[in-house]
């Protein structure tokens, strides 16, 4: 690896970072929250916390983690499955997808590096 290559990559670091905290201020989400609340409104079944690891490429510590910071404000909820009461499953509450209608990519700034990736 060159340095040209390590400098490109901690700008690219340094831009999504920018992005995170501009997110953070203005919705109250960071982006791994903000992701999984997308995910949760875009699926028609509630999921698997090991499904929901998957989807985003997390562990499932960290999928744990963000789980249990959205569950915490309200935007999801478990429930048990119905054919098997151990195994729980997520869905976006009322309260989640109102606060991923505050979530708009035009009013977060994007910074310009990211704009032609994104």
């Amino acid at each position: 690896m060159n340095s040209e290559c390590v400098r490109k990559i901690r700008e690219l670091s340094r831009l999504v970072t920018g992005f995170e905290s501009d997110l953070q201020q203005r919705v109250g989400l960071n982006l791994n929250e903000a992701a999984l609340l997308c995910l949760l409104s875009e699926q028609p079944n509630p999921m698997l916390a090991g499904e929901i690891a998957d989807e985003m490429g997390m562990t499932r510590s960290n999928a744990s983690k963000v789980i249990a910071a959205l569950e915490r404000d309200s935007l999801i909820r478990r429930r048990a499955c119905s054919e098997d009461g151990r195994c729980q499953r997520f869905h976006i509450t009322k309260h989640g997808l109102e606060k991923l209608e505050q979530v708009h990519c035009d009013s977060i700034v994007v910074p310009d590096g990211l704009k032609g990736i994104i």
